[in-house]
């Protein structure tokens, strides 16, 4: 059997299973005929229902689910009713944490900002709050939405804000710590949300990153002393446990560890970056283009290295992965291939027009073409071949999933605990195939 590995190999993060519960039928896939193969059975399986499992977060001591639930529709798309019946199905499953983020619910805007913490909050009230990781997010650099801080025209991720937002997020989510404290996005200019290359003239001054550390050290050290209390009792005390970024590339997570070395400040544990079948070159490799004159040296260069996933090794500066838009924002569930589709009507890429375009304006839909035909040849849905791979690399964490009913969560659960795990090679190899072909779709 060919190898399909295509990044350095490492050891995935320690997992522990817990007991076995709910369905016990086992289905039996039918045959596949190929028109250039000849007749084999399918590879991929789905086995007896089992429990997820769970792995350390970087250097934290957290321990979270291989899922980790996403909020970002609720007070948009979901209502307080359909949130509290998505967060108590989510959590009576196994999942043990949840991402918000100040600017929630998406699209952001000022008349809903904040509706997204206030809905867990009132569910919150009846959790036991140790039981549950409680993830957030502050914004980075926005010259668009003062509206969320009380007088600034321009967002910044500096002390100010970062603590105004942290002060605002305890408030609306009426809890007294947060677990996780993510910069959502970073202070100095990057390509974001479907920008793949870095373009110079956009540079522009930034918060430094020892600065942005020690706005995040001053709030850690706020209750540390009385950590248990308020870990157990609920102190009063304010407490951020972790930190982490989003939407980051390698040069700032490098910059940040080198930081917190250098100064003896908090470490980041964790990076919330987009990645799914559709979307794999930030994380796992960097290409430059072929051509002349490249580096000055007058010749044809092709260069390929491996990115974030070198620099967030256990061995190098252990960061965990927590992967958003694991189903490509909703494309993955083949529910937009049809635009006709009552799915494809309610889907949140035809509601907001504009938002996630890079799955609309680019050859996504394509490559998402190519992925279900990788589905049905191996007795898949496409659900449970995308969940399935982010589920299965070896430097994931954990997968955020959103949905906005408990029908599409009980779907998403249903893929990782049901798909046979790993995927086979034959699987892998089809992928890796589609994607030699469409390396990032999604690029706009």
């Amino acid at each position: 059997m060919a190898s399909i590995v295509t990044i350095p190999a490492f050891p995935c993060n320690k997992t522990c299973s817990f007991s076995r519960h709910g369905l016990s039928r086992r289905y039996k896939p039918p045959t596949f005929i190929s028109r250039t193969w000849r007749s084999t059975p399918i590879s991929a399986k789905l086995k007896e229902k089992t429990a997820l499992e769970y792995r350390k977060l970087g250097d934290s001591d957290l321990n979270i689910s291989e899922i980790t639930l996403g909020t970002m529709t609720y007070g948009e798309q979901n209502t307080e009713k359909e949130a509290h019946e998505i967060l108590s199905y989510a959590f009576e499953h196994g999942i043990n944490a949840l991402d918000t983020a100040e600017a929630y619910p998406i699209p952001m805007k000022k008349e809903t900002q904040g509706k997204t913490d206030l809905y867990i909050a009132s569910w919150l009230k009846s959790q036991p709050r140790d039981k549950v990781i409680l993830a957030t997010k502050v914004c980075g650099y926005s010259e668009r939405s003062g509206y969320i801080r009380e007088n600034a025209k321009v967002l910044r991720v500096d002390a100010a804000n970062i603590r105004e937002s942290v002060e605002k997020s305890l408030k609306r989510l009426n809890t007294d710590y947060i677990d996780l404290l993510q910069i959502h996005w970073p202070d100095r200019y990057v390509p974001l949300f479907g920008e793949f290359f870095y373009d110079p003239l956009k540079w522009r001054p930034s918060i430094p990153f020892v600065e942005q550390l020690k706005a995040f050290q001053e709030l850690i050290d706020e209750g540390k002393d009385s950590l248990n209390d308020i870990i157990w009792n609920a102190s009063e005390h304010t407490q951020v446990r972790y930190i982490g970024v989003s939407n980051e590339t390698s040069y700032g997570v490098m910059e940040f560890v080198h930081a917190a070395k250098v100064e003896g400040l908090p470490k980041i544990v964790s990076i919330q970056n987009c990645y799914s079948l559709l979307v794999r070159c930030h994380f796992e490799r960097r290409y430059f283009l072929e051509g002349p004159g490249i580096l000055g040296l007058g010749i044809c260069l092709k260069l390929l290295w491996v990115d974030l996933v070198e620099v967030c090794h256990p061995n190098n500066y252990n960061i965990g992965l927590l992967a958003y838009s694991p189903l490509g924002g909703g494309g993955l569930t083949g529910k937009y291939l049809d635009i006709y589709s009552e799915a494809a009507k309610r889907g949140r890429l035809n509601l907001f027009p504009g938002y996630m375009e890079r799955y609309n304006r680019s050859i996504a839909k394509e490559a998402t073409l190519e992925c279900q035909k990788v589905a049905k040849k191996h007795g898949l849905s496409m659900v449970q071949l995308a969940l399935g791979f982010a589920r299965d690399r070896p430097f994931m964490t954990s997968s955020i999933v959103g949905a906005t009913s408990v029908d599409q969560l009980k779907e998403d659960i249903d893929a990782f605990m049901t798909t046979e795990r790993p995927l086979p090679a034959e699987v892998m190899a089809d992928i890796e195939t589609t994607f030699k072909r469409y390396k990032d779709p999604a690029i706009l």
